[in-house]
């Protein structure tokens, strides 16, 4: 049984690995196409540069390569650890040519809009044509035989045999989409991981720059935080405190006078102690919930889901345990996506998934909604981000009009 529900749980595994390779597939096929465009104008610049008349269009050339590459550094980033941008491009066209991440760029250009483009294209085949020849002998018959098979012109396709042989064809496709999917995402990735990159003391500057930034939103959010709880505390436990304290002083007054009224009074306080210490329990969880320490990470969540209102599906695979600081993170994030959820996107089913990869967190919520989420509608996603950015870590939300939603967030976890 165990065996069973291991090889399901790899299958499972590999099934979900060869989605997110087609979606990288597609997303640097998309990117491919406009670093091809983008050398079809080099190579014409370039030809005009023999009679002069190019050197006047390069700055514009140079500003449409950056803008592409800064395409592929946001899908790179979107897919895995972060591609920080460069500084802006040189003043003068001497400088811009000299400058080595220029350079770089121009060299991406040529390497992805032809390898990458082969590349995406391959990748996306793979499922089409599965999805072609797997079918292939339902409507065989309503073609001319002598076209063949998809993909295979020269093959006649004279009956069922023939066209059951096709139906072999398109399986071993739709393995190899699920089995070489992820390798050719990651070698269709690679020269961009490798030359979009800043390179040295650029990318030192650049790191202290985001570090310096991220500092300062986690001050930011320090604050917020500490004044949430001052908050909570003057305007929800104290206030019941100083009505225990009228309570218990009207009580002792009243006993001498009229002892049945002090009772009364005094079931009066100890309604507003129970109150008290359920509003002091509430501010202590949102400073570090208890329920981590005694059910750990994955049952933190489970919590969560069995409180929410739409059906919600919690799958935790993180051996062993992380850092409290990064654990409480991933249980504030949810709790308030969930919210979210409930608020805003009228869903009907929403999962959340949590991985340990080396020494990184990785977390995705997805929900079936409405979408349209943005984080200026003042829904917490803001402060979701700077919780998150405190922690080094990146946020990444895609959320198109008509749904789905997708929040996928990365925390180091070093325990």
């Amino acid at each position: 049984m165990t065996g069973g529900l291991v090889a399901k749980g790899r299958l499972d595994g590999r099934l979900r690995a060869g989605v997110e390779g087609l979606r990288h597939i597609a997303g640097g096929l998309g990117t491919s196409v406009l670093a091809m465009a983008a050398l079809v104008v080099m190579l014409a610049v370039a030809a005009a540069c023999l009679v002069g008349i190019g050197l006047l269009v390069v700055p514009g050339l140079l500003r449409v390569v950056r803008s592409v590459a800064d395409q592929e550094r946001t899908r790179l980033t979107r897919w895995g650890p972060a591609v920080i941008g460069p500084p802006p491009l040189p003043a003068t066209t001497r400088e811009a040519l000299r400058d080595i991440t220029v350079r770089r760029e121009l060299a991406w250009i040529v390497v992805h809009g032809t390898v990458g483009f082969l590349l995406g294209l391959a990748g996306i085949s793979l499922p089409v044509y599965a999805v072609e020849d797997v079918t292939f002998p339902l409507w065989f018959r309503a073609i001319d035989p002598s076209l063949g098979a998809p993909g295979i012109f020269w093959w006649r396709i004279d009956g069922l045999a023939d066209a059951l042989g096709v139906l072999l064809i398109g399986l071993v496709c739709a393995v190899l989409t699920v089995v070489a999917g992820p390798g050719i995402a990651r070698l269709q990735a690679l020269p961009g991981r490798r030359l979009l990159v800043p390179a040295g003391d650029v990318d030192l500057s650049l790191r202290v720059a985001e570090l310096t930034a991220t500092r300062a939103a986690a001050l930011d959010a320090h604050a917020l935080e500490l004044r949430r709880i001052e908050r909570s505390l003057h305007d929800g436990t104290q206030n019941r405190l100083v009505a225990l304290n009228v309570l218990v002083g009207a009580a002792r007054r009243a006993l001498d006078r009229n002892p049945e009224a002090a009772a009364e009074i005094l079931d009066r306080a100890q309604d507003a102690t129970e109150l008290a210490l359920a509003e002091l329990r509430a501010v202590v969880r949102g400073i570090l919930p208890p329920v981590l320490d005694d059910r750990g990470l994955a049952g933190a969540l489970d919590g969560l889901a069995a409180a929410c209102a739409v059906p919600c599906r919690i799958d935790v695979d993180v051996p062993g345990r992380c850092a409290i600081s990064v654990e409480a993170t991933v249980y504030f994030l949810v709790a308030e996506a969930l919210t979210n959820v409930v608020k805003h996107s009228q869903a009907t089913f929403v999962e959340v998934l949590v991985r340990r990869t080396g020494d990184r967190l990785s977390v995705r919520i997805a929900d079936d909604g409405h979408g349209g989420a943005d984080e200026a509608d003042g829904s917490g996603l803001a402060g979701m981000r700077r919780r998150v950015e405190a922690y080094d870590g990146r946020l990444v939300l895609t959320s198109p009009p008509g749904g789905p939603t997708t929040m996928d967030v990365e925390l180091p976890c070093g325990s």
